[in-house]
């Protein structure tokens, strides 16, 4: 228990440092990451430390966590108040793109994403909202995708894209916002694999040396780029003849969220070792 515990605090040390570097860099004092690591651990206690046909107490949740019975009551009444309007703006105009360049109602004879009218007959931008957006207002679609450059308008109205892939670029919000989705996905994964049979474990893998000169990163940036975006069209493809929302006439049980992420990473071999 006691190396356990030691490799935890280690993993943790590694897991923190580039979160805190985000916080920091936005503002963040050490007492505000406090009181939130506080509420998820409250949290993560009552959704996955109860005990099957009892009821979870605060008691409970005080003794899982060491924080006070009057601290876990306060934290509590909070847990609600959470802001997902980012995250949600993100995944919404992901869905309208990938809807764009998958659904062949709005591709044009070559299979690629059609130039749209706003409105009218047939394949419009309005009805792709409609389709792939579930809720949002067509108006705020189109807004958001302008103003991240994936679309743009044309003199006579209609809509063509411009990116295959929703990458918020100008806003630091934004980019959060993918944060808060894309890196709980990855510790998930992990976390999983630590815990389940070797026969239901995700894949996870990478690929990394260490001893690379300054010039190999840009080619070796450029390949992942054009390779993983490759891969992940191919998924997309057969992702979008499973997704019931596309296919409502598609039959099974329950509701998942399902996929797969590529991510580039590199650093100084020097920052390794301290």
């Amino acid at each position: 228990m006691n190396e356990v515990r030691r490799i935890l605090t280690y993993v943790g040390q590694k897991l923190l440092y580039p979160i805190v570097r985000i916080l920091l860099r936005n503002g963040i004092p050490c007492g505000t990451f406090m009181e939130l690591a506080k509420g998820v651990y409250v949290e993560v206690a009552i959704k996955e430390f109860s005990i099957s046909g009892k009821k979870q107490t605060d008691s409970r949740v005080a003794i899982l966590t060491g924080l006070s019975r009057k601290e876990v009551k306060q934290i509590k009444e909070k847990l609600t108040l959470n802001d997902e309007g980012t995250v949600k703006r993100y995944n919404r105009a992901a869905r309208v793109i990938r809807g764009w360049t998958q659904d062949r109602t709005f591709q044009d004879g070559w299979g690629q994403p059609a130039i749209l009218p706003m409105e009218g007959e047939g394949a419009t931008f309005s009805l792709l909202v409609n389709q792939h957006s579930g809720d949002m207002p067509t108006r705020a679609i189109l807004d958001e995708l302008l103003r991240v450059n994936a679309v743009e308008q044309l003199v006579d109205g209609r809509i063509r894209l411009l990116q295959r892939a929703y990458i918020p670029s100008t806003s630091e919000v934004d980019k959060l916002g993918i944060l808060a989705t894309d890196v709980a996905f990855l510790i998930a994964t992990i976390d999983h694999n630590l815990v389940c049979e070797p026969q239901d474990a995700y894949f996870q893998r990478k690929v990394a040396y260490d001893n690379l000169p300054i010039e190999a990163i840009p080619e070796l940036k450029k390949l992942t780029e054009q390779h993983g975006q490759a891969l992940l069209e191919q998924l997309n493809e057969w992702l979008v003849q499973q997704d019931r929302d596309i296919n409502p006439q598609i039959k099974g049980t329950g509701r998942k969220q399902a996929g797969v992420g590529i991510y580039f990473f590199e650093q100084d071999v020097s920052e390794l070792k301290k």
